[in-house]
């Protein structure tokens, strides 16, 4: 099945855009956005495209503001490790530090708004509240790291596959503002072989964890991999989570 791509986006202003109430820009007030609006810039990947490489200076940081990209890591027998996701309104790169860490390769087509890093890091210095929200934003994926470490050592691979639901419908609750116990869509960009990559199991066992999922009524997949979650309490309790948010965010 093929996997569906999202529209182009075209340039947006600031206090218009999707993500602008979760981006590193969330706190910012209108002379603040200005700032931002003169030095960035949009950048469109297409799916499997490398956006950059582990040890590679960069040039330009950004946050996502449509798709989904992959973050891994690459052994020097050439296996490889998913090690994260950018969802939209995630950030790339990091001031201060001139080489990324991972690989980083477009799941979907998936749009970044970009800032020169020498702009960006002049531009923070003086806006006190970017360097907050960037912080609060870096806390948040050590929280979700520590939970992931949680998730690949000790859950079944049943309990994984609902956790990778779990993780992409609250993403896609908190961006839309929709609430997780009203029955969530979502759209399914990853592969199954990402699924696999991402929480080291073969895709036969990926397949066959979703195709159990579904038969139970734990979801549904739709037209265009459309996921339809009717009751996400019960797909906490698969995830091994408890209703109060688990231990994944």
């Amino acid at each position: 099945m093929a996997m569906p791509s999202a529209p182009r986006l075209t340039q947006t202003k600031c206090s218009d855009c999707p993500i602008r109430h979760r981006a590193v820009c969330a706190q910012c007030e209108p002379a603040e956005l200005e700032d931002l609006e003169r030095i960035k810039s949009y950048r469109t990947y297409t799916p499997g495209e490398t956006i950059a490489w582990a040890g590679e200076r960069l040039s330009l940081v950004g946050s996502v503001v449509q798709g989904i990209a992959l973050l891994s890591s690459t052994l020097p027998d050439g296996r490889r490790q998913m090690v994260g996701l950018l969802f939209p309104s995630d950030f790339l790169g990091r001031p201060g530090r001139d080489t990324i860490s991972h690989d980083v390769t477009a799941a979907t087509q998936v749009t970044f708004c970009m800032f020169q890093k020498v702009e960006f890091e002049r531009l923070i210095a003086r806006t006190p509240k970017i360097q907050r929200r960037l912080l609060e934003m870096t806390f948040d994926e050590l929280d979700a790291a520590r939970d992931w470490m949680l998730l690949l050592g000790r859950k079944t691979a049943r309990e994984k596959i609902a956790s990778l639901f779990v993780i992409m419908a609250r993403r896609d609750s908190a961006l839309n503002s929709r609430p997780a116990d009203q029955g969530l869509r979502f759209p399914l960009y990853i592969t199954r072989e990402a699924m696999a990559d991402y929480l080291g199991l073969t895709i036969e066992t990926v397949s066959r964890q979703i195709s159990a999922l579904k038969r139970e009524g734990l979801f549904r997949l739709e037209e265009n991999r459309v996921v339809h979650i009717a009751d996400f309490a019960r797909l906490l309790e698969e995830a091994g989570d408890d209703s109060d948010g688990g231990v994944l965010i």
